[in-house]
């Protein structure tokens, strides 16, 4: 399971015209779901998303994670974050899950963050969606809960 974690200071996503998601100051998560991902890599990555010290403190120190700062979470699936673009120049989503397993597993990660101490809001999962940022700083993370375990 892969997240790209922007600090924002707002985002939102629309769908058809219309908002399904938007926060102010937080993060905006970029989920995508690999064949081989399981409830353990979602729980391992919503236990460092949220604990995540990307926000500055008082002295301009990136010390503080998304609830400390008053943050909230958006959440957005995207399935494109398994591209692999070694080959050719067309992209391979052959690591990608399949939708069914995708979905099972993007909303289990919505929902477990859902149960943390932050405000959380979502895109909708397959849908051809627009997502509005305005980055703070900017800050982007990545996170691969593969890597977990080379460490």
């Amino acid at each position: 399971m892969r997240l790209v974690i922007q600090r924002v200071r707002e985002a939102r996503v629309t769908v058809n015209n219309g908002t399904t998601g938007s926060i102010r100051t937080g993060l905006l998560v970029f989920l995508g779901v690999s064949r081989t991902d399981t409830v353990e890599d979602a729980d391992y990555l919503t236990g460092k998303l949220l604990g995540l010290r990307i926000f500055p403190d008082e002295d301009g120190k990136m010390n503080r994670n998304v609830q400390e700062a008053g943050g909230s979470l958006l959440i957005v699936s995207q399935f494109t974050l398994y591209g692999d673009c070694r080959k050719g120049r067309r992209p391979s989503f052959d690591q990608a899950a399949p939708a069914e397993q995708a979905q099972d597993l993007y909303n289990y990660f919505v929902e477990s963050a859902k149960r943390g101490p932050v405000p959380v809001e979502a895109g909708v999962f397959q849908a051809m969606m627009q997502v509005h940022i305005v980055n703070d700083g900017p800050v982007t993370i990545l996170i691969d809960s593969a890597e977990r375990a080379e460490r």
